[in-house]
C-alpha cells in the first residue's frame, strides 16, 4: 500500500483485542451492527453492562430509523439509544443490563453524556469496550478517551463491510467517508480534549 494511504488507514481504523471490562460503551448511531456487536461481546462475558448512547439527529431533530434490517428492528424508536437497546435485548442482553443515554446528538456529546450517565449511576469505569463503526473509530476514541481519561478504552469496531481499512480507498464513498473523518478530527478536537487525554498519563 502507498505510504500516505497506509498512514491514513492506520490513523483512522483503530481496533483492539477485547478484554474483560467494566462496561461496553456503544457510540450512538443508526446501524444495527452497533448493538449486535455489543451484544456479542456481552454474551462472551466480557462486561456486565452496556451503555447505549444517542438521542436524535442534530440535522433533522428526529431518529431516522435503522439504516438496515428494518424488518428485524421495526420500531418505532424515538432515539438512537432506544433503538440500540432494542437491538441489544433482541440479541440476548437483558434490559436490566443496559444503561441509556438518550440526549446526545453528535460524537462529542455521546462521550460527555456517557460519562455523566456513568457518574450518576455510581459506576467507576476502569476498562471499557468502545463499540463504533470502523471508519468512526479514531474520532470516537478521541472523545471517549477525553471523557474517560483515567480509563483504558479498547476499540471494538463493527463488522460493516462497505468502508473498511482494506477497501476505503477503492471507492468514492469510502474516500469521502475516511477523509471526512480525518477532517473532523482536525476540526472538532480541541486543546481542552488533548489536556484531558494527558490526564490519563498522570
Amino acid at each position: 500500500m502507498n505510504a500516505i494511504l497506509k498512514a491514513v488507514t492506520d490513523f483512522i481504523f483503530v481496533e483492539d483485542t477485547p478484554e474483560p471490562s467494566d462496561l461496553i460503551l456503544i457510540v450512538g448511531g443508526v446501524d444495527p451492527e452497533l448493538g449486535e456487536t455489543a451484544a456479542r461481546l456481552w454474551r462472551q462475558g466480557l462486561a456486565p453492562l452496556c451503555l447505549a448512547g444517542g438521542g436524535v439527529s442534530i440535522k433533522s431533530g428526529a431518529f431516522p430509523g435503522p439504516a438496515s434490517k428494518r424488518e428485524q428492528y421495526p420500531g418505532p424508536y424515538e432515539t438512537e439509544a432506544a433503538f440500540l437497546k432494542d437491538v441489544l435485548v433482541k440479541n440476548g442482553v437483558p434490559a436490566a443490563a443496559v444503561l441509556e443515554e438518550n440526549r446526545s446528538s453528535y460524537t462529542r456529546e455521546n462521550a460527555e453524556l456517557a460519562r455523566l450517565t456513568c457518574d450518576e449511576a455510581g459506576l467507576a469505569v476502569r476498562t471499557a469496550l468502545l463499540v463504533c463503526n470502523p471508519f468512526h473509530a479514531r474520532r470516537a476514541l478521541f472523545f471517549y478517551q477525553s471523557a474517560f481519561p483515567q480509563a483504558r478504552l479498547l476499540v471494538c469496531p463493527t463488522g460493516l463491510q462497505d468502508v473498511t481499512r482494506d477497501n476505503w480507498y477503492q471507492t468514492e464513498r469510502g474516500v469521502s467517508r475516511v477523509l471526512g473523518e480525518l477532517r473532523r478530527c482536525g476540526d472538532q478536537v480541541k486543546y481542552s480534549d488533548i489536556e484531558k487525554l494527558l490526564q490519563g498519563d498522570l
